[in-house]
């Protein structure tokens, strides 16, 4: 066992300071909690359950995770929120979870989370931000700082992990819920990838996903030398960039309320305002946009 979590050990990128760790009770957060506590001690090591209540016995697993610190000699938190069943209900756990979670937490996203991602993304017709997911995407709640050190690994790797280390980890059962997409896409649709590529397409799909994120920070250091109000600099700027650099001052200024990127749509309309083709539009949630002496306003509605 030892030699195991020393050759995933070398792999992670903890970061520096106390390490807060989201550990839902399975394979892959037990696993990060297990290489959280050999790399940093288990002093600085605190690991956080959140109940969401969806689901009979969910509190039993507050107590498996607890033990499991107490086992590793890490500190322990719980939190319960309330989820209720209806419409995106990922999503909405989703944002509850990181809402109960301090302002640094670890995740055990692995390289097969990132694969699925992409591929929901692609599905979602995401733009090229959507191919480097993990990577990239923060969390709903503004400032927050999430840390994926186990990004590299694989989840057959976690999972062999806890069997060494004689755990059983818990399985949710929204991950074999085919109501849910990224349970089908796991299931599903990978392993059918895989049968037709003759090779691991999980894996290429999450280095991919890690050159992608190289090319949109360039993107991003491009971008942000355009000053999104200048009508005249944004109609001259490749489209590329105007778009990205008007996504970013949508995001900023939280025209979607929710967080969400604006439309493709919406940042066409919102150039041909800066080109002079109208001289207002509406981007969405009420928000309009307006070109007066060659400076674009936003004002909400």
């Amino acid at each position: 066992m030892s030699e195991l979590i020393g050759s995933l050990a070398v792999r992670a990128r903890f970061p520096s300071d106390h390490l807060h760790c989201a550990v839902s009770g399975g394979a892959d957060s037990l696993a990060m909690l297990a290489l959280a506590v050999h790399i940093a001690g288990p002093d600085r090591v605190t690991a956080w359950h959140i109940d969401h209540g969806l689901r009979a016995g969910s509190a039993t697993e507050s107590g498996i995770v607890s033990a499991t610190a107490t086992q590793l000699g890490a500190s322990f938190e719980s939190r319960r929120v309330q989820v209720d069943p209806g419409p995106n209900l990922e999503a909405r756990a989703r944002a509850a979870r990181y809402a109960a979670l301090p302002d640094t937490v670890c995740t055990g996203h692995t390289a097969d989370d990132v694969a699925e991602s992409v591929v929901m993304n692609l599905m979602r017709g995401a733009g090229f931000d959507g191919m480097s997911p993990m990577q990239r995407s923060g969390s709903p709640r503004k400032g927050q700082v999430v840390s994926r050190p186990i990004i590299a690994m694989r989840r057959h790797e976690t999972a062999a992990l806890c069997e060494a280390l004689g755990w059983t980890p818990l399985v949710d059962p929204m991950n074999t819920d085919t109501r849910f997409v990224r349970s089908r896409v796991r299931h599903e649709l990978l392993p059918l990838l895989t049968e037709i590529a003759g090779r691991d397409v999980a894996l290429l799909l999450a280095r991919t996903a890690e050159v992608a994120s190289n090319d949109v920070d360039i993107l991003d250091a491009l971008a942000g030398e355009l000053d999104p109000t200048d009508a005249r600099a944004l109609a001259v700027a490749p489209l590329g960039l105007a778009r990205r650099a008007l996504r970013r001052w949508f995001l900023d200024t939280g025209v979607d309320p929710d967080g969400h990127p604006p439309t493709l749509a919406a940042l066409d309309r919102a150039l041909a305002v800066a080109r002079g083709e109208v001289i207002a539009c509406e981007v969405g949630f009420g928000w309009r946009l307006s070109r007066s002496h060659q400076r674009l306003t936003l004002q909400p509605g």
